[in-house]
């Protein structure tokens, strides 16, 4: 092969490589960060091919979606002396990669810097809140994890790492083995109070409820023997008014049959009965 036919293959390689060099595809979902001697000169965001000065510049991949960070359990002292296990997550994007590649150069970098911001967010918040408060069912966790995000965002944006903060969360507040028997013993003893509180108040309300409805019943009894007299009585005075009525039509036969009644008096059980022939019960005995 003659030497001009080298040349031309030594050429074309050249060209190829320079042409390969100066071009770099940026995917979905990732940044492109354009360095040159290593200092971060401009950002590629966009999809698509793309080109650099080949052999002076260098490129670096930043992710551009979200991600979580899981920190690691750290004891926190509360506001009244418990030490307890924190648990939390921190969701971010880069929102800046220039920024961001020149003061933590990595995904890695940036992940510790958060970590310490959460952190030391997290542990001067829950230093002014009681431990009880934190981990009743009523707890103000959700305004503390606003706090927090609010507290590490500007933290992060004062330092200007280029770094959004979207969310940071508590996902679990718990007390150190040590202390976990105790808190428990004193748990149980604390819900024994409250269920003999209840107890205690089931039984006042229980007598008051008894107490009343035999008031009740006295009342209802009293006023039913009230109003039967009051009937007995109304009867009697109706049976003396038919009576005298009676009397008043025919005051012999009155006499006949009241004298009949007391017959039936009289004579109960066969009695022996000594009576003077004179008396009216003999005459009508006798039928005179």
């Amino acid at each position: 092969m003659k030497p001009k036919h080298w040349i031309g293959i030594v050429g074309a390689v050249a060209v190829l490589l320079l042409v390969a060099g100066s071009l770099f595809v940026v995917k979905e979902g990732e940044y492109k960060v354009v360095l040159r001697f290593g200092e971060a000169k401009r950002t590629v965001m966009e999809p698509g091919l793309n080109f650099k000065i080949p052999f002076i510049e260098s490129t670096t991949t930043l992710p551009k979606y979200q991600m979580t960070l899981e920190s690691n359990p750290g004891q926190i002292m509360t506001k009244d002396k418990k030490p307890i296990q924190v648990d939390n997550y921190t969701i971010w994007r880069i929102s800046n990669p220039e920024k961001f590649y020149r003061k933590l150069f990595s995904v890695s970098g940036g992940s510790q810097r958060i970590d310490e911001a959460v952190y030391n967010s997290v542990r001067r918040k829950l230093s002014e809140v009681n431990y009880d408060v934190i981990i009743s069912e009523n707890s103000a966790r959700g305004n503390i994890n606003d706090e927090i995000t609010s507290d590490v965002a500007i933290a992060l944006e004062r330092d200007d790492y280029g770094i959004e903060i979207v969310d940071v969360r508590i996902k679990r507040t718990d007390l150190p083995d040590s202390n976990k028997q105790s808190v428990y013993n004193r748990m149980i003893s604390d819900r024994q109070s409250i269920a003999a509180r209840y107890l205690s108040e089931g039984d006042e309300e229980s007598r008051k409820i008894t107490s009343k409805a035999d008031r009740t019943a006295t009342e209802l009894m009293a006023q039913a023997e009230a109003d039967a007299k009051k009937i007995i009585a109304e009867g009697e005075q109706e049976a003396a008014q038919i009576y005298n009525n009676a009397y008043g039509k025919d005051p012999q036969f009155y006499n006949l049959y009241r004298t009949l009644e007391s017959y039936v008096v009289t004579l109960q059980d066969n009695p022996v009965i000594m009576i003077p022939i004179e008396s009216p019960y003999a005459k009508i005995l006798l039928g005179k």
